[in-house]
């Protein structure tokens, strides 16, 4: 009896030729599925939400204002900034309202004592990280950092200054990084390789020490991957990223065209 010869494993492109009409397939498929409606009751207000909504999905959707910092529509949610936390019926840990998933029956309030105790601890605590002082910086009077800390009454900070001495990096011909404005929100992170495409930023270190680095700790003027299209500045809620030229109190950012260049990638319409 002739013996059968061993079966080769498919080459990887075989195979990602085969699968990629069934995914194509599948994706269409379920963009054309209609999306389950869910009820929730925000602030006591029974309302209606989408499955796969987060709170803050749902919250906006039905008039509710949730504060955020990190969050930017059209990115990917990170919950890095800890404002936008809600208390939610049957636990005790507050959680973050941008990354947190809608489920049926939940029960959520967005704003008591607590909610805004635990902001100004997160708002105060950003502050005393880096040196933040608004009267020499070009984004003062249009800063999201500085808004968020009038809107929520922090006037002064409960807690030590802990801030590292950091460097300004003005390398780039037409963009400024001051490492010393800097939040860690990661929305030049996101903007950059989630719009953009181009992967220039990134975190680095850990702790108090932890920054934005370009291109593998290379300065912004030397990062290969930077196409100067000046998105991630227009990202940023405060003065850490700017455009050389603005004086003090100059800086307007335009974060809202982010989010509708974000939308038209996805093919999402405008996202108004």
């Amino acid at each position: 009896m002739p013996t059968v010869p061993a079966l080769r494993p498919a080459r990887d492109t075989g195979s990602r030729l085969r699968r990629e009409p069934v995914e194509t397939m599948e994706g269409e498929r379920s963009a054309k599925l209609p999306t389950k409606n869910i009820s929730v009751r925000i602030d006591g207000e029974l309302v209606t939400a989408h499955e796969g909504d987060t709170i803050l999905d749902a919250a906006r959707a039905n008039g509710k204002h949730i504060p955020t910092l990190c969050y930017l529509k059209g990115l990917s949610a990170v919950g890095a900034c800890r404002v936008c936390v809600v208390e939610l019926a049957g636990t005790d840990r507050l959680l973050p309202a941008c990354t947190t998933p809608v489920q049926e029956g939940m029960s959520i309030k967005t704003s008591s004592e607590r909610l805004t105790l635990y902001r100004r601890m997160a708002v105060e605590l950003l502050l005393v990280e880096r040196n933040h002082v608004c009267s020499s910086c070009v984004s003062n009077g249009y800063c999201e950092l500085q808004s968020m800390a009038q809107s929520l009454g922090v006037t002064h900070v409960r807690y030590a200054y802990n801030n590292p001495r950091m460097q300004v990096d003005m390398s780039h011909p037409r963009f400024v990084l001051d490492h010393n404005r800097c939040i860690l929100c990661t929305r030049c992170v996101r903007v950059c390789a989630e719009v953009e495409g181009a992967h220039v930023w990134e975190v680095s270190s850990r702790g108090i020490y932890s920054r934005i680095v370009s291109d593998m700790r290379d300065g912004w003027g030397e990062a290969h991957n930077c196409t100067s299209c000046g998105k991630c500045v227009q990202a940023c809620p405060t003065g850490a990223l700017a455009e050389k030229g603005f004086a003090v109190h100059e800086m307007v950012k335009q974060s809202e065209q982010i989010s509708r260049l974000a939308a038209q990638r996805s093919g999402r319409g405008n996202g108004a």
